[in-house]
Order: structure tokens, then sequence, then C-alpha cells
């Protein structure tokens, strides 16, 4: 993988914005000209379709991969109920397991793509079943993670634990990206600023961009308006 660009997107929570930032990623890429794949191995939360099991998150990556790829690539664990991975995994009569989701993805990582970012669920510690954590995919493939930061009340600790954990596990944060949840956040502009200077000083990877609120609603305008303020990470 030496030749191409794969990262592993978590967030500071559930609802961080890590789709809208990873979408974004690869819209970026794709206006740089680049190749893309966008992956969420394990999703809940999935509506049900003459085609099969559809999840938002999913199909967002999707419209933002390059060549196209069939949504089975994309998302190989679907599942409808919008509970915890591992619990709607079990109400399916499923067990996930971080041997076979790697094996799983071994085909789509081999493609020759620029630009690859994988999706966590949740935050960093969402389990996979009872003694294994989904970040533990980030490890078992030694990819360095991008970071998003849900820019609100609490976020400051959110960010620096979960970096802390990142740094735990063995891995480089490559970069982090702030995306406005709370407009109030934002109000008072010198706080705003002495919020994102403080998660710069902690944060041990480069700031990737801070996404303001976006307006649209189509997921697909969403990602290329917020591809807009973010860059790429810089490969040595």
């Amino acid at each position: 993988m030496s030749n191409m660009r794969h990262y592993f997107i978590t967030g500071t929570d559930t609802d961080a914005g890590k789709t809208l930032v990873a979408s974004a990623l690869l819209a970026r890429a794709r206006l740089d000209g680049l190749t893309t794949l966008g992956l969420k191995p394990v999703a809940s939360g999935c509506e049900a379709t003459a085609e099969g099991l559809r999840n938002a998150d999913a199909l967002s990556l999707m419209d933002q991969t390059y060549p196209a790829t069939d949504y089975a690539t994309i998302n190989p664990h679907a599942f409808e109920p919008a509970i915890a991975p591992h619990l709607a995994a079990q109400r399916a009569g499923c067990k996930l397991d971080l041997e076979q989701l790697t094996q799983t993805l071994k085909p789509a990582l081999e493609q020759a793509r620029d630009l690859v970012v994988i999706e966590g669920a949740g935050g960093w510690r969402v389990p996979l079943n009872t003694n294994q954590y989904l970040a533990e995919l980030a490890s078992r493939l030694e990819l360095p993670v991008i970071l998003v930061v849900g820019l609100k009340l609490g976020c400051l600790n959110h960010a620096q634990l979960t970096a802390e954990a990142i740094k735990a596990d063995g891995l480089e944060l490559a970069g982090w990206v702030g995306n406005l949840l709370d407009p109030g956040f934002s109000a008072d502009e010198a706080l705003y600023k002495e919020n994102l200077d403080h998660l710069t000083g902690v944060l041990p990877g480069p700031c990737l961009g801070i996404v303001p609120r976006i307006s649209a609603t189509c997921p697909c305008e969403r990602a290329k308006k917020a591809a807009d303020y973010l860059h790429l990470p810089i490969i040595d």
C-alpha cells in the first residue's frame, strides 16, 4: 500500500461528522484528480430496500468513490437496527470478528486507488464483539487515523481522550478535522478561536480543516461544499 493513501476515520463520538468528513476528503481527492474508495465495513441503522439493506453513510461514501464500485464492497456488514453494531449483529444472528472482517476488506484494499478511507462506527472504543473493538481493525491494518472532532461544548475533553487512546494503541494521528455541530459554540469569535487554538496545541496531528455548518441537504452536495474547507494529509 506504499503508493496509496489509506486512512481510518474515527470521531470523538457518534454523530461527530465522520461521514461528512470522510466523504469530503474523497471529494477533495477527486477534485485533485485522484482515484478514491470509501469503505464502511460495519453499519447499523440501515434501511430495507429492493436491493437489500442500505446505509445512508455508506451511500454517501459510495457517491464519492471513483471509479465506482458495488455496495457490498463498500459496506459488507449492514444491519437494520440503529444500535451499537455488535448488538445489531447479535440480533441478526451474526457475530462480527476482527480476522473475518480483515479478510473481507482485503480485496477492496488491494484495489489501485490513490485515496482509501475506512470509516469506523461511533467513537474509538465501539465494540466489535464482547472482546474486540472496531478500532482494532486500524491496528491490524496499520492505518494512520484521521480524527473528526465534533465542535461543541465538551469537545476538548473528548478530542484529547480519543487522541490519547489512538496513541496508546500504537497508531499515528495523521490529522484532525473540526466539524461545527453547535452554532452556539462559534457565536463568540474570540472564544471559538481559543478553543481551536487549544485543540491545535494538544492534538499531535495537524489540523486538516474546520468545516462550518453546511446548509445543503443532499449528502453529495454537502460533501462537495465541505471539501472546500479541507486538505489531504501530507504523505512522506
